[in-house]
């Protein structure tokens, strides 16, 4: 019997682990592979949240996190562990998935040593090297040598050719993340208490639109941030409308909103939500805000138009189909396409009709058969 193609998964953080559990668990059921998990814990509370409700344990958990870690010193450890990691599995393949510090450190440490690198979520480019920082750099170093390049659409898959990656190694196979969303949204209609928390917020709030809100972007620190959080104030002086805003742990948001929108009475701010409750958010909002990158493709899924708060976007495909709009962090900016898509029944509806260009589910059994080659 020929020997199972050994998989090493490596990932750090909440949006890894969401957009990677789908594939794991369809590695997991394929006979045709010895799966290993490898978690870095870059980012830790948030990403054992998914753990849990996709029922994976770790292989290697390599818990680096530490409170005000620098980019070098979070890289250099991860680069490290990763590698002795690798010494002893010797995989066939490493898999990671998007642009973190975790993903560039670990295609890296895989690449020293020769082990083929697949990437998930390939193709994404903002096309500016400091927004998103240090995203776009860190996506571009993978891409420059993985052997496996999972684009989520065809305009990610240009984006690679225009680099001249080679065209045989690049796949389009749509984006995990709606794997994920189907997959939670099919286990809370079989198990409605695992999204139950939001209940309370819901029946205080009723009658009114509820945004969705999420803002957590390095290059956002600082000035984007005051400016986001005083759009967000006048938009909730409304009394038809209000704000669920779960608040990111890095205390350069969270100073910022508690001094700004600490008790409004139209805005709920929120400890961060698990995955199950995250999509609950999206299917109970009007329209979600954000400077988030999988927010752009969760809630078109779910017909919600998102109001994307950056300068750049490495997800086009949203703004060219419509169901996203770049406003920046300009505050006067965010509260008038905000006020639009309250006012506008027409262009509400134009939003959230649009075809979601990010994928049909299916993106990880595309990639296991890729892997299988």
């Amino acid at each position: 019997m020929a020997a199972k193609c050994k998989i090493l998964t490596v990932f750090g953080t909440r949006p890894e682990a969401i957009k990677l559990f789908p594939l794991v668990h369809a590695l997991a059921a394929d006979g045709r592979f010895d799966s290993r998990v490898c978690i870095t814990a870059q980012h830790r509370q948030m990403l054992d949240q998914v753990l849990a409700i996709a029922d994976i344990t770790p292989d290697h958990d390599l818990d680096l996190m530490t409170p005000g870690q620098t980019l070098d010193a979070l890289t250099a450890r991860a680069l490290i562990e990763v590698g002795k990691v690798l010494d002893a599995e010797k995989p066939d393949w490493v898999v990671v998935q998007g642009d973190t510090t975790t993903v560039m450190a670990g295609a890296i440490a895989a690449y020293y040593r020769q082990i083929p690198v697949c990437h998930v979520e390939a193709g994404l480019r903002s096309g500016d090297l400091h927004h998103p920082w240090p995203e776009e750099g860190n996506r571009r170093i993978v891409g420059s040598f993985a052997a496996l390049h999972c684009a989520p659409t065809t305009t990610a898959r240009d984006a690679l050719l225009r680099e001249n990656v080679d065209p045989a190694t690049v796949h389009v196979t749509g984006n995990t993340v709606i794997d994920a969303l189907q997959w939670v949204t099919r286990r809370i209609e079989q198990d409605p208490s695992l999204a139950s928390g939001l209940t309370q917020l819901e029946a205080r709030f009723a009658g009114k639109r509820i945004i969705g809100m999420t803002s957590h972007r390095r290059e956002n620190f600082g000035g984007g941030m005051l400016n986001i959080a005083d759009a967000v104030k006048r938009i909730a002086s409304r009394p038809d409308v209000a704000v669920i805003f779960p608040v990111h742990l890095n205390p350069n948001v969270r100073a910022v909103m508690n001094d700004a929108l600490a008790g409004l009475d139209n805005v709920a701010l929120i400890e961060p939500l698990d995955y199950p409750h995250f999509a609950r958010l999206l299917a109970i909002s009007h329209l979600m805000l954000t400077d988030s990158g999988g927010v752009q493709e969760e809630a078109p899924a779910l017909g919600k138009p998102v109001l994307v708060m950056r300068e750049t976007t490495e997800r086009p495909e949203g703004v060219a189909a419509g169901t996203a709009k770049l406003v920046g962090t300009d505050a006067d900016r965010i509260v008038a396409e905000t006020e639009r898509l309250l006012d506008d029944e027409a262009a509400y509806a134009a939003m959230a009709r649009a075809h979601n260009p990010f994928g049909d589910g299916h993106a990880a059994s595309r990639i296991v058969d890729l892997l299988a080659g």
